[in-house]
Order: C-alpha cells, then structure tokens, then sequence
C-alpha cells in the first residue's frame, strides 16, 4: 500500500505547474495563451527569457529527481522496480498536470531528474549530446529528441543502478517523448520548427522564429 500512495504523491509532485506558476505569479503571464501554450522550460524562455526559464527547469529537474531518489528508502518494498513507478509518475505528472486541466510540459526535464537518480552517466551524454545538437542546429525540438535517444543507448551501454526493468522502461519514455513531441515533428518534416536565434526583446516575446 505504501508504495503505491508514494507513487500517488510523485504525480502530485510532477503535477506541480513550475512555469504557470512562476509566470503567472511573477510576470502576470499565462503561458497556455502565450507561444506554444506549452507549460515547460521551452516555452517560459521563448516568452519571459532565461532568467525565468532557468528556475522553471530547474524545479523541472527536481521534480523527477527527488521521488525517485529518495522514495525507495520510504517504501519498504523489496523491488527497485518501484523506482520506474515514481519516475513514470512524476513525468506523467508533469506532461498532464491537475492544477492546469491536465495540461503540462513535454516532460524532457522531469525525465532528466528522474534518470540523475537512475542512470547519471546516461544522463550525462544525454545531456552533452542535448547540448551538440541544439549548438548545430539550434532547434531545441532536435535537441530534446536526440538526447532522449541518447539516454536509451547511455542506459544499455553504461553502468547504472536500478532492475533489468531500467532499459525497457527508458526505451518506452523515449518513446513518449516522441510522441508528446509529434507537433514539433511535423514542423520539422515541414521545415517550419523555429530556431534559436536570439534572447528576449524588450516588448518580453523571445525572437524564436514562430510558435513551438
């Protein structure tokens, strides 16, 4: 039983609306009207810059990270699979949040948290090749889905703690995260997925290049 309220109170922790929040709290701006109306880092500094993206990911970050790290000590259960339930959870969380009508961010940077407990060295080259990518191409679409490849091959590939589940699990969140992506997808197969090309002006609209 303790296990699975624990996995209750990771979505709960996912779920927290990190961007709706700070924009709205701090910037009078609600994101789900603004760019993309996507509730993650992305859009926070396509909209309001990095000085309120960074917090955004961040929190973002811990999020995934902290069920994960520090519910297995709480649970009692003799199973590590319980880890890849708090992860499950606290992305899902995130992507589809409770306190903004199940609407959320693409789940990239909850993922990442969860996997700092799961697999570091994974995450690590997810991380260098995130950061490759969107230098090469400067699209952060491209990026995010490298690096969740990335992450899957860092995961069969490098030492990592956790069950025999941790591969499979990592494969399918690789998925989801092409999946939770498959807009951005379809502008990249239209050449029309807008490109890092600047910081934010004063009027506060990041010059991105067009919608997420």
């Amino acid at each position: 039983m303790i296990p699975a309220l624990l996995v209750l109170v990771a979505y709960l922790i996912g779920a927290t609306p990190t961007s709706h929040w700070v924009a709205r709290g701090v910037y009078g701006v609600d994101l789900r009207t603004e760019g993309s109306g996507n509730l993650g880092a992305t859009n926070t500094f396509r909209t309001l810059g990095a000085r309120a993206a960074v917090p955004v990911m961040l929190v973002d970050i811990g999020k995934g990270w902290l069920p994960v790290w520090l519910f297995p000590a709480l649970d009692g259960a003799p199973s590590p699979t319980w880890a890849l339930a708090y992860a499950a959870a606290a992305v899902m969380g995130h992507v589809c949040s409770f306190w903004v009508g199940f609407r959320g961010g693409k789940g990239i940077a909850t993922s990442a948290g969860a996997f700092l407990a799961l697999a570091p060295w994974s995450v690590l080259l997810a991380f260098g090749v995130w950061l490759t990518t969107l230098a090469l191409t400067r699209i952060v679409s491209v990026g995010s889905l490298a690096a969740a490849v990335a992450l899957t091959v860092g995961v069969a590939t490098l030492p990592h703690r956790g069950s025999d589940a941790l591969l499979p699990f990592t494969v399918a969140l690789a998925a989801f995260a092409f999946w939770t992506h498959r807009s951005n997808i379809g502008r990249l197969l239209r050449g029309e997925e807008p490109r890092i090309r600047g910081g934010v002006p004063a009027g506060g609209t990041a010059r991105m290049g067009g919608p997420e």
